[in-house]
Order: C-alpha cells, then structure tokens, then sequence
C-alpha cells in the first residue's frame, strides 16, 4: 500500500497529465486542468468505445472525470487511509464504470460512475481500516459507513440516538451498538513485547487469552490411542461367541436403543440372570485384551 505516491495512468498526448511518478499534489494539481467534457463530447466519445471499441476514447472519458475521484476520495480523509491510495483505487472503479456505461441511458458519466468510485473505494476501507475486518454482512457495511454521520455528539451514543440510528439505517439496535463497539476499538499485537521499564503496562493478549485448540501433539496422540483402542475392541468382539456379542453390541455399543436383560432373556429363552453372566463373562475377557 502507497503512502505518498500515485500511479498515473495511462494517458493521450494532448492530456496535461504528467508522465511519470510525482508527489500526490502534483497529481491533484493536474487532474484539476483537465477540460471537464460537454454533454455532447462526452456521448460521442461514450459511443466511440461502444461501438468501436476505441481505447482513446475510453482513456479520455476516464482521464476527463479523474478530478471527481480524488474529489470523492477525500470525503474518506477521516479514515486514517493514505488519500494517494483512495484515489487509486477510486480511479479502478471510474475505469469500471467506463466500460459499462451506456450513453443512450440519459444520464451523465459522472452520476453513473459514482457508485463504482465509492464501491472500489468502500472495499479498500474495509479490507485495511483495521488488521481484522470490522464489516463483512450488508447491514454491517451501511453502518460502518453512516454510523459516524448518524451521531449528534462525540462519544458513546444514547439510547435515543441508538434507536434513531437504527430506525434510519433499518437495523437493529444491537447491531448499532455492536458496530459502535468495533469503531472505538483499536488494534494491538497479540504478543506484542510489554516495556519491561513501565510497572502498570497492559499485558499483551498472549499473555491472558486461553487457546481452545489442543497441541497438534496432544491431538495427534489422543486420535492414534483412539484408533488403537477401536482396533482393541474390534479384536475383542471377534473372539466372542454370537450370543455374547450380540449381548454386547445391543447392550453398550447400539445407543439408539439400549435393550434390558428382560428382553434379552425373552429373545434367547432364558433367564434374565443367564443374561447378565453372559454379559459379564465377556466383559471379563474383553477387558483382558485391552489390559494386555
């Protein structure tokens, strides 16, 4: 990302745009002498790149509307992004905007390209405001963009003013109050280094926020132990008679539907009490296995 520095574009010869790499208030500077194009011009060169697909006609529609993008793009001064770096990205979308516009619509240049300038523009604030992305549905968007505007007052909002927001931007007012949240917040290094000198210093996330994922180690070692012991079971099942595997299965291992010793005894034709020594026997020989 730039900070003092604007790609020009491409551009004709009798453009007074400069040629090269220059300080940003160059750039305005010559922006800024650019002939604005009459309505007339500006169709004729429209239909030009329509029809023709002439690319200096298209390069003179972008070049005669560079000024109402860095004028847009000041609009976003309050942002704390380089304005050399909205201008470029406003230039895209004006790029954008020539290529689909139709000058049999009636409408100037200027209104329809408006909405890419600010779209190319919306995108770059919010992929670089912050390290995390503070936006990312369309409600969260429109209030990224219009909650500083909607407030009367500098600080937090009231209660009033929150409700007046949301009805406004049609939003919920927990919405309003979980944007103004991630507006006020800044961004610090999880680990960032504590001054050593400076007693009431802030401790870094790092050193106060629990990480929920285990050690890939300890992960990868419970997932083989489990992996052995489903192989141990299985091993186990195998040595056993039918009945007593059955028995197993249908008593610990079906957990849609657990049957009772009763039900099992009126299925075998013995008693409950059979069951259960049947059950227990078998248990006995697959906790041997997985004892050895």
């Amino acid at each position: 990302m730039t900070t003092n520095a604007v790609a020009y574009p491409l551009v004709a010869n009798n453009l007074p745009v400069p040629s090269a790499l220059g300080s940003l208030e160059a750039y305005i500077g010559a922006v800024h002498q650019i002939p604005v194009l009459s309505v007339e011009d500006e169709q004729a060169l429209a239909r030009r790149f329509r029809d023709d697909e002439d690319l200096d006609a298209a390069r003179e529609l972008v070049h005669s509307h560079l000024r109402f993008v860095v004028h847009v793009a000041r609009g976003y001064n309050g942002y704390g992004l380089p304005l050399g770096d909205l201008i470029q990205e406003g230039n895209i979308g004006l790029m954008k905007a020539v290529k689909r516009f139709d000058p049999d619509v009636g409408v100037r240049l200027v209104s329809f390209a408006v909405h890419w300038i600010r779209a190319e523009m919306h995108e770059f604030i919010l992929k670089n405001w912050r390290i995390v992305k503070v936006a990312t549905t369309k409600a969260q968007r429109k209030l990224f963009f219009n909650l500083r505007k909607s407030k009367t007052r500098l600080g937090w909002l009231n209660a009033e003013e929150v409700r007046a927001v949301a009805a406004d931007l049609n939003v919920s007012e927990r919405e309003v109050l979980e944007m103004e949240s991630r507006l006020s917040g800044r961004d610090i290094g999880f680990d960032a280094p504590s001054d050593e000198d400076d007693d009431h210093a802030p401790p870094s996330p790092a050193a106060y926020l629990m990480a929920r994922d285990e050690d890939p180690a300890q992960a990868y070692e419970r997932n083989d132990s489990e992996t052995d012991q489903l192989e141990l079971l299985r091993a186990g099942l195998a040595k056993l008679d039918a009945r007593s595997r059955d028995i197993i299965a249908r008593r610990w291992l079906d957990d849609d539907s657990k049957v009772t010793l009763q039900e099992l005894a009126d299925e075998y034709g013995v008693s409950a009490e059979r069951i259960r020594q049947v059950e227990a026997n078998a248990l006995k020989k697959m906790k041997a296995l997985f004892a050895a």
